[in-house]
Protein backbone atom coordinates (compact mmCIF):
# COMPACT_ATOMS: atom_id res chain seq x y z
CA UNK A 1 0.00 0.00 0.00
CA UNK A 2 2.63 2.32 0.71
CA UNK A 3 4.84 1.69 -2.29
CA UNK A 4 2.41 1.71 -5.18
CA UNK A 5 -0.11 3.78 -3.63
CA UNK A 6 1.70 6.27 -0.86
CA UNK A 7 5.14 7.16 -2.01
CA UNK A 8 3.51 7.68 -5.68
CA UNK A 9 0.29 10.05 -4.34
CA UNK A 10 2.61 12.03 -1.96
CA UNK A 11 5.06 12.96 -4.96
CA UNK A 12 2.16 13.85 -6.63
CA UNK A 13 0.67 16.15 -4.57
CA UNK A 14 4.08 17.84 -3.74
CA UNK A 15 4.81 18.22 -7.36
CA UNK A 16 1.40 19.90 -8.19
CA UNK A 17 1.50 22.51 -5.38
CA UNK A 18 5.27 22.92 -5.91
CA UNK A 19 4.34 23.77 -9.60
CA UNK A 20 1.90 26.27 -9.61
CA UNK A 21 2.71 27.40 -5.88
CA UNK A 22 -1.18 27.69 -5.66
CA UNK A 23 -3.02 25.70 -2.67
CA UNK A 24 -5.54 23.30 -3.23
CA UNK A 25 -8.18 25.45 -4.77
CA UNK A 26 -6.04 27.74 -7.65
CA UNK A 27 -4.00 24.23 -8.76
CA UNK A 28 -6.78 23.41 -10.50
CA UNK A 29 -6.31 26.10 -12.99
CA UNK A 30 -5.08 22.78 -14.76
CA UNK A 31 -8.35 21.51 -15.50
CA UNK A 32 -11.03 24.37 -14.25
CA UNK A 33 -13.64 21.71 -14.43
CA UNK A 34 -11.97 19.41 -11.91
CA UNK A 35 -11.70 22.33 -9.21
CA UNK A 36 -14.59 20.78 -7.07
CA UNK A 37 -12.07 17.80 -6.35
CA UNK A 38 -9.95 21.03 -4.54
CA UNK A 39 -13.40 21.71 -2.47
CA UNK A 40 -13.94 18.24 -1.60
CA UNK A 41 -9.91 18.47 -0.32
CA UNK A 42 -11.30 21.55 1.53
CA UNK A 43 -14.10 19.80 3.42
CA UNK A 44 -12.57 16.44 4.28
CA UNK A 45 -9.97 18.95 5.57
CA UNK A 46 -12.64 21.04 7.92
CA UNK A 47 -14.36 17.31 9.13
CA UNK A 48 -10.80 16.24 10.56
CA UNK A 49 -9.90 19.34 11.88
CA UNK A 50 -13.04 19.44 14.07
CA UNK A 51 -12.94 16.04 15.15
CA UNK A 52 -8.78 15.86 15.47
CA UNK A 53 -9.16 18.70 17.99
CA UNK A 54 -11.34 17.32 20.08
CA UNK A 55 -9.03 14.30 20.61
CA UNK A 56 -6.14 16.56 21.36
CA UNK A 57 -8.34 18.43 23.69
CA UNK A 58 -8.66 15.42 25.61
CA UNK A 59 -4.87 14.77 25.81
CA UNK A 60 -4.55 18.14 27.05
CA UNK A 61 -6.84 17.16 29.64
CA UNK A 62 -5.16 13.75 30.49
CA UNK A 63 -2.04 15.79 30.57
CA UNK A 64 -3.35 18.09 32.92
CA UNK A 65 -4.67 15.21 34.90
CA UNK A 66 -1.39 13.61 35.21
CA UNK A 67 0.01 16.93 37.28
CA UNK A 68 -0.49 15.01 40.74
CA UNK A 69 1.48 12.08 42.81
CA UNK A 70 -0.91 9.91 42.09
CA UNK A 71 -2.73 9.15 38.79
CA UNK A 72 -6.48 9.83 39.12
CA UNK A 73 -7.31 5.97 37.35
CA UNK A 74 -5.23 4.25 39.03
CA UNK A 75 -7.61 2.70 41.90
CA UNK A 76 -11.31 2.12 41.93
CA UNK A 77 -12.04 4.01 45.45
CA UNK A 78 -13.78 7.06 43.50
CA UNK A 79 -17.21 8.50 43.53
CA UNK A 80 -17.30 7.82 39.23
CA UNK A 81 -16.28 3.88 39.98
CA UNK A 82 -18.78 1.43 39.54
CA UNK A 83 -18.88 -2.12 41.87
CA UNK A 84 -17.69 -4.13 39.00
CA UNK A 85 -14.37 -1.96 38.96
CA UNK A 86 -11.50 -3.77 39.82
CA UNK A 87 -7.70 -3.97 38.82
CA UNK A 88 -7.61 -8.33 38.66
CA UNK A 89 -8.62 -9.65 35.27
CA UNK A 90 -11.52 -11.65 35.00
CA UNK A 91 -11.36 -13.02 31.48
CA UNK A 92 -15.67 -12.94 31.13
CA UNK A 93 -15.83 -9.70 32.44
CA UNK A 94 -13.39 -6.91 33.53
CA UNK A 95 -14.01 -3.17 34.01
CA UNK A 96 -10.67 -1.20 35.16
CA UNK A 97 -10.36 1.88 36.21
CA UNK A 98 -9.14 3.46 33.80
CA UNK A 99 -11.89 2.64 31.33
CA UNK A 100 -14.62 3.94 34.21
CA UNK A 101 -12.39 7.27 34.41
CA UNK A 102 -12.71 7.41 30.45
CA UNK A 103 -16.70 6.52 30.28
CA UNK A 104 -17.64 7.89 33.74
CA UNK A 105 -15.82 10.76 34.27
CA UNK A 106 -13.95 12.11 31.42
CA UNK A 107 -16.87 11.99 29.33
CA UNK A 108 -19.91 10.90 31.57
CA UNK A 109 -20.88 8.99 28.65
CA UNK A 110 -24.34 8.82 27.40
CA UNK A 111 -26.70 6.14 26.57
CA UNK A 112 -27.10 6.90 22.78
CA UNK A 113 -25.66 9.12 20.14
CA UNK A 114 -29.38 11.18 20.40
CA UNK A 115 -28.92 12.01 24.44
CA UNK A 116 -26.41 14.89 24.35
CA UNK A 117 -26.49 15.66 27.72
CA UNK A 118 -24.73 18.66 29.43
CA UNK A 119 -21.63 20.24 27.84
CA UNK A 120 -18.43 18.79 29.69
CA UNK A 121 -17.35 21.72 30.66
CA UNK A 122 -13.42 20.69 31.55
CA UNK A 123 -13.00 18.99 28.54
CA UNK A 124 -14.61 22.47 26.39
CA UNK A 125 -11.82 24.03 28.00
CA UNK A 126 -9.63 22.49 26.89
CA UNK A 127 -10.79 22.47 23.40
CA UNK A 128 -10.89 26.43 23.51
CA UNK A 129 -6.99 26.09 24.69
CA UNK A 130 -6.34 23.58 21.89
CA UNK A 131 -7.76 25.89 19.17
CA UNK A 132 -5.99 28.72 21.13
CA UNK A 133 -2.92 27.02 20.92
CA UNK A 134 -3.20 26.44 16.95
CA UNK A 135 -4.07 29.92 16.10
CA UNK A 136 -1.25 31.26 18.16
CA UNK A 137 1.53 28.94 16.42
CA UNK A 138 -0.05 30.24 12.82
CA UNK A 139 -0.71 33.98 13.46
CA UNK A 140 2.05 34.38 11.07
CA UNK A 141 1.08 31.70 8.39
CA UNK A 142 2.95 29.03 7.69
CA UNK A 143 6.29 31.70 8.60
CA UNK A 144 5.47 31.08 12.06
CA UNK A 145 3.99 27.60 12.28
CA UNK A 146 7.42 26.11 10.34
CA UNK A 147 9.39 27.69 12.88
CA UNK A 148 7.22 25.85 15.49
CA UNK A 149 6.95 22.41 13.67
CA UNK A 150 10.64 22.04 14.04
CA UNK A 151 10.00 21.48 17.94
CA UNK A 152 6.16 18.97 17.19
CA UNK A 153 8.22 16.56 14.66
CA UNK A 154 11.26 16.23 16.16
CA UNK A 155 10.72 16.26 19.81
CA UNK A 156 8.10 13.66 19.70
CA UNK A 157 11.17 10.89 19.01
CA UNK A 158 13.00 12.22 21.95
CA UNK A 159 9.68 11.17 24.38
CA UNK A 160 8.96 7.61 21.92
CA UNK A 161 12.82 6.87 22.50
CA UNK A 162 12.53 7.65 26.16
CA UNK A 163 9.33 5.05 26.48
CA UNK A 164 10.81 2.61 24.33
CA UNK A 165 14.09 2.22 26.43
CA UNK A 166 11.89 1.71 29.36
CA UNK A 167 9.42 -0.36 27.98
CA UNK A 168 11.55 -3.06 26.95
CA UNK A 169 13.34 -3.36 29.91
CA UNK A 170 10.26 -4.24 31.86
CA UNK A 171 9.17 -7.70 32.26
CA UNK A 172 6.73 -9.13 29.86
CA UNK A 173 7.87 -6.50 27.18
CA UNK A 174 8.75 -9.77 24.41
CA UNK A 175 5.65 -10.84 24.56
CA UNK A 176 3.76 -7.96 23.57
CA UNK A 177 6.24 -7.31 20.80
CA UNK A 178 5.81 -10.60 19.31
CA UNK A 179 2.27 -10.25 19.28
CA UNK A 180 3.14 -6.65 17.54
CA UNK A 181 4.76 -8.67 15.01
CA UNK A 182 3.04 -11.93 14.27
CA UNK A 183 0.55 -11.53 11.33
CA UNK A 184 -2.98 -12.76 11.73
CA UNK A 185 -3.14 -14.71 7.54
CA UNK A 186 -6.94 -15.08 8.12
CA UNK A 187 -7.66 -11.73 7.86
CA UNK A 188 -5.91 -10.78 4.65
CA UNK A 189 -8.64 -11.39 2.48
CA UNK A 190 -10.53 -9.17 4.64
CA UNK A 191 -11.42 -6.25 2.81
CA UNK A 192 -11.82 -4.07 5.73
CA UNK A 193 -8.15 -4.33 6.95
CA UNK A 194 -7.16 -3.33 3.46
CA UNK A 195 -9.84 -0.70 3.79
CA UNK A 196 -7.93 0.18 7.01
CA UNK A 197 -4.31 0.18 5.46
CA UNK A 198 -5.42 2.75 2.67
CA UNK A 199 -7.15 4.55 5.18
CA UNK A 200 -3.78 4.58 7.72
CA UNK A 201 -1.90 5.65 4.62
CA UNK A 202 -3.55 8.26 3.34
CA UNK A 203 -4.15 9.49 7.18
CA UNK A 204 -0.44 9.16 8.23
CA UNK A 205 0.93 10.59 4.69
CA UNK A 206 -2.12 13.08 4.54
CA UNK A 207 -2.84 12.64 0.65
CA UNK A 208 -5.92 14.09 -0.76
CA UNK A 209 -6.83 16.60 2.38
CA UNK A 210 -4.85 19.38 0.47
CA UNK A 211 -2.85 19.90 2.80
CA UNK A 212 0.41 18.80 1.12
CA UNK A 213 -0.54 20.77 -2.33
CA UNK A 214 -0.77 23.97 0.27
CA UNK A 215 2.37 23.40 1.88
CA UNK A 216 4.55 22.33 -0.87
CA UNK A 217 3.37 25.31 -2.60
CA UNK A 218 5.41 27.40 -0.35
CA UNK A 219 8.78 25.42 -1.71
CA UNK A 220 11.27 26.94 -3.98
CA UNK A 221 10.20 25.99 -8.16
CA UNK A 222 13.56 23.90 -8.08
CA UNK A 223 13.07 22.23 -4.69
CA UNK A 224 13.99 18.54 -4.99
CA UNK A 225 10.33 17.62 -4.04
CA UNK A 226 11.07 13.94 -5.34
CA UNK A 227 14.08 13.51 -2.66
CA UNK A 228 11.65 15.12 0.02
CA UNK A 229 8.61 12.89 -0.98
CA UNK A 230 11.09 9.43 -0.62
CA UNK A 231 12.17 10.59 2.89
CA UNK A 232 9.12 11.52 4.27
CA UNK A 233 7.05 8.76 3.34
CA UNK A 234 9.80 6.07 4.44
CA UNK A 235 10.69 7.60 8.03
CA UNK A 236 6.86 8.73 8.65
CA UNK A 237 5.91 5.09 8.09
CA UNK A 238 9.40 4.19 9.77
CA UNK A 239 8.04 6.21 12.39
CA UNK A 240 4.96 4.56 12.66
CA UNK A 241 7.01 0.98 12.76
CA UNK A 242 8.78 2.56 16.03
CA UNK A 243 5.83 3.79 17.90
CA UNK A 244 4.39 0.36 17.67
CA UNK A 245 7.51 -1.20 19.66
CA UNK A 246 6.98 1.30 22.31
CA UNK A 247 3.13 0.82 21.79
CA UNK A 248 3.30 -3.11 22.72
CA UNK A 249 6.65 -3.35 24.76
CA UNK A 250 4.54 -1.42 27.44
CA UNK A 251 1.26 -3.03 26.69
CA UNK A 252 3.31 -6.73 27.32
CA UNK A 253 4.24 -5.56 30.28
CA UNK A 254 0.70 -4.83 31.35
CA UNK A 255 -0.61 -8.78 30.44
CA UNK A 256 2.53 -10.45 31.84
CA UNK A 257 1.39 -8.51 35.18
CA UNK A 258 -2.36 -9.34 35.11
CA UNK A 259 -1.90 -12.74 33.92
CA UNK A 260 -3.89 -12.36 30.60
CA UNK A 261 -2.47 -12.65 26.79
CA UNK A 262 -1.79 -9.69 25.41
CA UNK A 263 -4.37 -9.56 23.34
CA UNK A 264 -6.90 -9.05 26.18
CA UNK A 265 -5.06 -5.77 27.18
CA UNK A 266 -4.72 -4.36 23.45
CA UNK A 267 -7.13 -1.85 21.93
CA UNK A 268 -7.73 0.31 19.03
CA UNK A 269 -8.84 4.34 18.34
CA UNK A 270 -9.82 6.29 21.68
CA UNK A 271 -9.60 2.88 23.62
CA UNK A 272 -5.48 2.40 23.57
CA UNK A 273 -4.78 6.03 24.03
CA UNK A 274 -7.12 6.72 26.76
CA UNK A 275 -7.90 3.33 28.21
CA UNK A 276 -5.56 0.42 28.21
CA UNK A 277 -2.06 2.72 27.76
CA UNK A 278 -3.06 5.04 30.26
CA UNK A 279 -3.36 1.93 32.54
CA UNK A 280 -0.48 0.12 31.82
CA UNK A 281 1.69 3.36 32.77
CA UNK A 282 0.08 2.87 36.54
CA UNK A 283 1.85 -0.06 36.71
CA UNK A 284 5.33 1.68 36.22
CA UNK A 285 6.96 3.58 38.92
CA UNK A 286 6.91 7.24 38.64
CA UNK A 287 3.85 6.79 37.07
CA UNK A 288 2.70 10.38 36.42
CA UNK A 289 5.89 11.12 35.09
CA UNK A 290 6.05 8.83 32.40
CA UNK A 291 2.30 10.04 31.89
CA UNK A 292 3.10 13.80 31.47
CA UNK A 293 5.50 12.51 28.62
CA UNK A 294 3.64 10.51 26.31
CA UNK A 295 0.03 13.13 26.98
CA UNK A 296 2.41 15.55 25.75
CA UNK A 297 3.67 13.54 22.97
CA UNK A 298 0.09 12.51 21.73
CA UNK A 299 -0.72 16.74 21.72
CA UNK A 300 2.78 17.84 19.77
CA UNK A 301 1.40 15.16 17.21
CA UNK A 302 -2.12 15.70 16.87
CA UNK A 303 -0.99 19.92 16.72
CA UNK A 304 1.78 19.30 14.02
CA UNK A 305 -1.31 17.93 12.00
CA UNK A 306 -4.21 20.83 13.32
CA UNK A 307 -1.26 23.31 11.65
CA UNK A 308 -1.57 21.51 8.19
CA UNK A 309 -5.04 21.75 8.36
CA UNK A 310 -5.85 25.15 9.63
CA UNK A 311 -3.22 26.67 6.90
CA UNK A 312 -5.09 24.70 4.37
CA UNK A 313 -8.30 26.40 4.53
CA UNK A 314 -7.05 29.26 5.46
CA UNK A 315 -4.86 29.60 2.11
CA UNK A 316 -7.56 28.20 0.47
CA UNK A 317 -9.95 31.35 1.31
CA UNK A 318 -7.66 33.68 0.98
CA UNK A 319 -6.65 32.50 -2.38
CA UNK A 320 -10.28 32.07 -3.64
CA UNK A 321 -11.43 35.66 -2.49
CA UNK A 322 -7.96 37.00 -3.36
CA UNK A 323 -8.64 40.65 -2.39
CA UNK A 324 -6.24 43.31 -1.37
CA UNK A 325 -7.75 43.34 2.24
CA UNK A 326 -8.04 39.62 2.79
CA UNK A 327 -4.68 39.50 1.79
CA UNK A 328 -3.30 42.14 4.11
CA UNK A 329 -5.20 40.50 7.05
CA UNK A 330 -5.17 36.85 6.66
CA UNK A 331 -4.77 36.79 10.27
CA UNK A 332 -8.35 37.26 10.51
CA UNK A 333 -9.09 34.41 8.02
CA UNK A 334 -7.12 32.51 10.43
CA UNK A 335 -9.15 33.93 14.10
CA UNK A 336 -12.76 32.96 11.95
CA UNK A 337 -11.54 29.75 10.94
CA UNK A 338 -10.24 29.18 14.70
CA UNK A 339 -13.89 30.09 15.98
CA UNK A 340 -15.88 28.99 13.40
CA UNK A 341 -13.84 25.16 14.61
CA UNK A 342 -14.18 25.44 18.00
CA UNK A 343 -17.88 26.25 17.96
CA UNK A 344 -18.22 23.35 15.88
CA UNK A 345 -17.00 20.67 18.05
CA UNK A 346 -18.80 22.15 21.38
CA UNK A 347 -21.25 19.29 20.63
CA UNK A 348 -18.81 16.73 20.36
CA UNK A 349 -17.55 17.68 24.24
CA UNK A 350 -21.00 16.44 25.37
CA UNK A 351 -22.09 13.82 26.75
CA UNK A 352 -22.94 11.69 23.79
CA UNK A 353 -19.73 13.43 21.87
CA UNK A 354 -17.65 10.06 21.56
CA UNK A 355 -20.25 9.02 19.46
CA UNK A 356 -20.00 12.16 17.37
CA UNK A 357 -16.24 11.88 16.96
CA UNK A 358 -16.09 8.37 15.83
CA UNK A 359 -19.24 8.51 13.29
CA UNK A 360 -17.60 11.57 11.89
CA UNK A 361 -13.78 9.65 12.01
CA UNK A 362 -15.09 6.86 10.16
CA UNK A 363 -17.60 8.31 7.18
CA UNK A 364 -16.52 11.80 7.10
CA UNK A 365 -12.85 11.09 5.80
CA UNK A 366 -12.65 7.51 5.07
CA UNK A 367 -13.86 6.61 1.43
CA UNK A 368 -13.64 10.56 0.25
CA UNK A 369 -9.96 10.34 0.29
CA UNK A 370 -9.53 7.63 -2.13
CA UNK A 371 -12.17 8.94 -4.58
CA UNK A 372 -10.22 12.13 -4.77
CA UNK A 373 -7.28 10.99 -4.83
CA UNK A 374 -8.36 8.21 -7.53
CA UNK A 375 -10.16 11.14 -9.21
CA UNK A 376 -7.22 13.46 -9.05
CA UNK A 377 -5.15 10.67 -10.98
CA UNK A 378 -7.21 10.85 -13.41
CA UNK A 379 -7.38 14.38 -13.87
CA UNK A 380 -3.85 15.01 -14.05
CA UNK A 381 -2.63 12.05 -16.28
CA UNK A 382 -5.55 11.67 -18.42
CA UNK A 383 -7.15 15.25 -18.87
CA UNK A 384 -4.46 17.95 -18.43
CA UNK A 385 -2.47 14.69 -19.99
CA UNK A 386 0.25 12.50 -18.98
CA UNK A 387 3.23 13.62 -21.47
CA UNK A 388 2.50 17.43 -20.35
CA UNK A 389 2.45 16.48 -16.30
CA UNK A 390 6.09 14.67 -16.96
CA UNK A 391 7.40 17.65 -18.79
CA UNK A 392 6.12 20.12 -16.16
CA UNK A 393 8.17 17.85 -14.13
CA UNK A 394 10.97 17.25 -15.85
CA UNK A 395 10.90 22.17 -16.37
CA UNK A 396 10.62 22.07 -12.30
CA UNK A 397 13.00 19.40 -11.18
CA UNK A 398 15.35 18.69 -14.33
CA UNK A 399 14.74 15.41 -14.72
CA UNK A 400 11.34 13.21 -15.55
CA UNK A 401 9.77 11.43 -13.08
CA UNK A 402 11.28 8.07 -12.80
CA UNK A 403 9.47 5.27 -15.16
CA UNK A 404 7.72 3.45 -11.60
CA UNK A 405 6.16 6.93 -10.59
CA UNK A 406 4.92 7.35 -14.03
CA UNK A 407 3.46 3.65 -14.20
CA UNK A 408 1.46 4.10 -10.20
CA UNK A 409 0.10 7.28 -11.49
CA UNK A 410 -1.37 6.08 -14.77
CA UNK A 411 -2.47 2.90 -13.84
CA UNK A 412 -1.21 0.97 -10.78
CA UNK A 413 -2.69 3.43 -7.97
CA UNK A 414 -5.63 4.50 -9.69
CA UNK A 415 -6.40 0.01 -10.03
CA UNK A 416 -5.71 -0.16 -6.30
CA UNK A 417 -7.66 2.38 -4.83
CA UNK A 418 -10.81 1.53 -7.00
CA UNK A 419 -10.33 -2.39 -6.45
CA UNK A 420 -9.99 -1.34 -2.60
CA UNK A 421 -13.09 1.07 -2.78
CA UNK A 422 -15.06 -1.11 -4.25
CA UNK A 423 -14.92 -4.37 -1.85
CA UNK A 424 -14.71 -2.13 1.10
CA UNK A 425 -18.47 -1.10 0.09
CA UNK A 426 -19.26 -4.82 -0.99
CA UNK A 427 -18.36 -6.01 2.91
CA UNK A 428 -19.29 -3.07 4.32
CA UNK A 429 -20.46 -3.06 8.32
CA UNK A 430 -22.20 -0.37 10.34
CA UNK A 431 -20.00 1.24 13.01
CA UNK A 432 -19.94 0.28 16.52
CA UNK A 433 -18.82 1.76 19.94
CA UNK A 434 -18.42 -1.31 22.31
CA UNK A 435 -21.65 -3.25 22.62
CA UNK A 436 -23.26 0.10 21.33
CA UNK A 437 -24.87 -0.37 17.79
CA UNK A 438 -25.35 3.01 15.81
CA UNK A 439 -28.95 3.79 14.94
CA UNK A 440 -30.26 3.81 11.03
CA UNK A 441 -30.30 7.73 11.05
CA UNK A 442 -26.93 8.17 12.63
CA UNK A 443 -25.34 6.26 9.99
CA UNK A 444 -27.42 7.88 7.11
CA UNK A 445 -26.15 11.57 8.17
CA UNK A 446 -22.53 9.87 8.49
CA UNK A 447 -22.82 8.58 4.94
CA UNK A 448 -24.36 12.24 4.52
CA UNK A 449 -20.75 13.60 5.44
CA UNK A 450 -18.91 10.79 3.30
CA UNK A 451 -20.83 12.48 0.06
CA UNK A 452 -20.80 15.64 1.10
CA UNK A 453 -17.32 16.26 0.16
CA UNK A 454 -17.49 13.66 -3.08
CA UNK A 455 -20.03 15.36 -4.29
CA UNK A 456 -18.71 18.94 -4.59
CA UNK A 457 -16.96 17.41 -8.01
CA UNK A 458 -19.77 16.81 -10.33
CA UNK A 459 -21.75 19.77 -8.80
CA UNK A 460 -18.58 22.01 -9.59
CA UNK A 461 -18.24 20.39 -12.62
CA UNK A 462 -21.70 20.73 -14.26
CA UNK A 463 -21.66 24.46 -12.87
CA UNK A 464 -18.17 24.95 -14.94
CA UNK A 465 -19.66 23.35 -18.29
CA UNK A 466 -22.48 25.45 -18.08
CA UNK A 467 -21.03 28.97 -17.73
CA UNK A 468 -18.28 27.66 -20.36
CA UNK A 469 -18.18 29.28 -23.80
CA UNK A 470 -19.55 27.14 -26.67
CA UNK A 471 -22.56 26.39 -28.88
CA UNK A 472 -22.85 23.23 -27.87
CA UNK A 473 -22.69 21.06 -24.80
CA UNK A 474 -19.49 18.85 -26.30
CA UNK A 475 -17.63 22.40 -26.84
CA UNK A 476 -18.37 23.54 -23.49
CA UNK A 477 -17.00 20.37 -22.10
CA UNK A 478 -13.81 20.56 -23.96
CA UNK A 479 -13.16 24.28 -23.06
CA UNK A 480 -13.71 23.51 -19.44
CA UNK A 481 -11.19 20.99 -19.08
CA UNK A 482 -8.86 23.39 -20.95
CA UNK A 483 -5.91 24.37 -18.79
CA UNK A 484 -6.60 28.71 -17.68
CA UNK A 485 -4.15 31.01 -19.69
CA UNK A 486 -2.45 31.32 -16.10
CA UNK A 487 -1.47 27.87 -15.56
CA UNK A 488 1.96 27.24 -14.73
CA UNK A 489 4.82 28.38 -13.17
CA UNK A 490 3.98 31.55 -10.88
CA UNK A 491 6.91 33.45 -11.69
CA UNK A 492 7.72 35.17 -15.07
CA UNK A 493 11.36 33.88 -14.74
CA UNK A 494 10.23 30.01 -14.38
CA UNK A 495 8.08 30.44 -17.50
CA UNK A 496 10.05 28.53 -20.11
CA UNK A 497 9.24 26.56 -23.07
CA UNK A 498 5.40 26.23 -23.91
CA UNK A 499 4.90 28.42 -21.32
CA UNK A 500 6.96 31.34 -22.40
CA UNK A 501 4.22 33.40 -24.49
CA UNK A 502 1.15 31.96 -22.21
CA UNK A 503 -0.18 34.19 -19.28
CA UNK A 504 -0.06 37.61 -18.27
CA UNK A 505 3.67 39.32 -18.02
CA UNK A 506 3.65 39.12 -13.97
CA UNK A 507 1.83 36.37 -12.24
CA UNK A 508 0.53 36.79 -8.85
CA UNK A 509 2.47 34.33 -6.19
CA UNK A 510 0.15 32.95 -3.34
CA UNK A 511 2.97 33.09 -0.95
CA UNK A 512 3.83 36.87 -0.93
CA UNK A 513 -0.26 37.43 -0.68
CA UNK A 514 1.08 38.31 2.96
CA UNK A 515 3.14 41.12 1.95
CA UNK A 516 1.67 44.03 0.02
CA UNK A 517 1.75 43.13 -4.01
CA UNK A 518 2.29 47.04 -5.30
CA UNK A 519 5.88 47.07 -5.86
CA UNK A 520 8.12 46.47 -8.50
CA UNK A 521 9.04 42.81 -9.88
CA UNK A 522 12.52 43.56 -8.35
CA UNK A 523 11.23 43.54 -4.53
CA UNK A 524 8.55 41.09 -5.49
CA UNK A 525 11.18 38.88 -6.21
CA UNK A 526 13.60 39.49 -3.88
CA UNK A 527 10.36 39.04 -0.52
CA UNK A 528 9.60 36.13 -2.48
CA UNK A 529 13.03 34.25 -1.96
CA UNK A 530 13.69 35.57 1.45
CA UNK A 531 10.25 34.34 3.05
CA UNK A 532 10.66 30.93 1.19
CA UNK A 533 14.54 30.26 2.91
CA UNK A 534 12.21 30.56 6.31
CA UNK A 535 9.46 28.20 5.56
CA UNK A 536 9.59 24.33 5.61
CA UNK A 537 7.54 21.69 4.44
CA UNK A 538 4.85 20.69 7.01
CA UNK A 539 3.52 17.20 6.39
CA UNK A 540 0.61 15.17 7.91
CA UNK A 541 2.31 12.40 9.75
CA UNK A 542 1.87 8.94 11.50
CA UNK A 543 -0.96 9.05 14.03
CA UNK A 544 -0.70 12.86 13.57
CA UNK A 545 3.15 13.52 13.30
CA UNK A 546 4.67 15.74 11.24
CA UNK A 547 7.67 15.71 9.39
CA UNK A 548 10.10 18.93 8.39
CA UNK A 549 12.55 18.43 5.84
CA UNK A 550 15.46 20.94 5.38
CA UNK A 551 14.48 22.84 2.35
CA UNK A 552 16.56 22.84 -0.59
CA UNK A 553 18.73 25.34 -1.69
Amino acid sequence: MLVFCGIPLFFLELSFGQFTSLGCLGVWKVSPMFKGVGYGMMVVSTYIGIYYNVVICIAFYYFFMSMTNLLPWTYCNNPWNTPDCTGIVNRTKRTSPSEEYWRNYVLNISDGIGNFGEVRLPILGCLAVSWVVVFLCLIRGVKSSGKVVYFTATFPYVVLTILFIRGITLEGAISGIKYYLTPQWEKILDAKVWGDAASQIFYSLGCAWGGLITMASYNKFHNNCFRDSIIISVTNCGTSVYAGFVIFSILGFMANHLGVDVSEVADHGPGLAFVAYPEALTLLPISPLWSLLFFFMLILLGLGTQFCLLETLVTAVVDEIGTDWIIKNKTYVTLGVAIVGFLLGVPLTTRAGIYWLLLMDNYAASFSLVVISCIMCICIMYVYGHKNYFKDVEMMLGFPPPLFFRICWKYVSPFIITFILIFTVIQYKPITYNDYVYPSWSLIIGFAMALSSVICIPIYALFKIAVSEGSTFLERLKNSVKPDPDWGPALQEHRKGRYATTGPESVEVRPLKEELKDEGKEKLKEKETEKKDEIGLTIPGSNGSTLNPTPSA
